[in-house]
């Protein structure tokens, strides 16, 4: 009864502590890495649906369904990468000031031509890959396997999504 109590005292003190397994310090580099990865994933989402607005061509049809489906995958992401941050117990970025902040991929000013699309969604999907790979070490060091496989799955999308645009940059 007197365990019942002590329980109950400590859940109305408000949530319990986390304990996962993951330390708070190893927690924390995770997320971080994760909010630049989440970052860099919506940098790149906005990216693609801008390009799907406005690519032009003699490839048009090609790109645009090939945007839209990308796009779709990308905003999907966003959802699975802040919702993992949100499990590591911190806050997930979400506004632009902060994707900014710290994002690798950078706004395209102006309309860049279909083939500058590609080329720069090449380098887009290729700065994600770079980013996921950074924070693979931590999420490895931590035992965390949930994140482990939530950044082998978008490096594997990302390296194919950007072997697939290459191949329209070949001769």
């Amino acid at each position: 009864m007197a365990n019942r109590k002590a329980k109950a005292a400590r859940h109305a003190a408000g949530a319990p502590p986390m304990d996962t397994g993951i330390g708070t310090k190893d927690r924390a580099t995770i997320a971080t890495g994760l909010s630049r990865l989440l970052a860099d994933n919506f940098a790149l989402y906005l990216k693609t649906h801008s390009f799907h607005w406005n690519v032009t061509g003699p490839m048009f049809s090609t790109l645009h369904l090939m945007f839209e489906t990308q796009y779709n995958e990308l905003w999907l992401a966003n959802d699975l990468i802040a919702e993992r941050i949100r499990s590591l117990g911190h806050h997930a970025p979400g506004t632009f000031a902060e994707y900014l902040k710290l994002a690798s991929i950078r706004e395209t000013p102006g309309r860049p031509g279909a083939e500058d699309m590609v080329r720069l969604l090449v380098e887009g999907n290729e700065a994600a890959v770079r980013t996921a790979r950074k924070v693979f070490p931590s999420a490895d060091a931590a035992n965390d396997e949930p994140t482990a496989d939530l950044l082998t799955q978008r490096m594997q999308i990302h390296e194919k999504n950007a072997w697939m645009l290459r191949s329209l940059l070949e001769a």
